[in-house]
C-alpha cells in the first residue's frame, strides 16, 4: 500500500506532460519565451547579489 502513495518530491513524465500542457493553456505559445526570459534574468540578478554579498564579507573579515 505504501508503494501506492504517491510523494510530493517525485515527479514521472506524465506529471511534466500535464504541467507543461497547463503552462501552455494558461499562457499561450507566445508568452512562454518572455516569462522564461525574465525568469532567468532574475536568477541572474539573485545569483550576482548573492556573489557580491559573499564577497563583502569576505573583505569585511580580513
Amino acid at each position: 500500500m505504501i508503494s501506492n502513495t504517491i510523494f510530493l518530491g517525485i515527479v514521472g513524465p506524465t506529471q511534466v506532460v500535464v504541467i507543461v500542457a497547463l503552462i501552455l493553456l494558461m499562457f499561450g505559445g507566445r508568452k512562454i519565451p518572455e516569462l522564461m526570459r525574465g525568469l532567468g534574468t532574475g536568477i541572474k540578478e539573485f545569483k550576482d547579489a548573492t556573489k557580491s554579498d559573499k564577497e563583502s564579507k569576505e573583505d569585511e573579515t580580513k
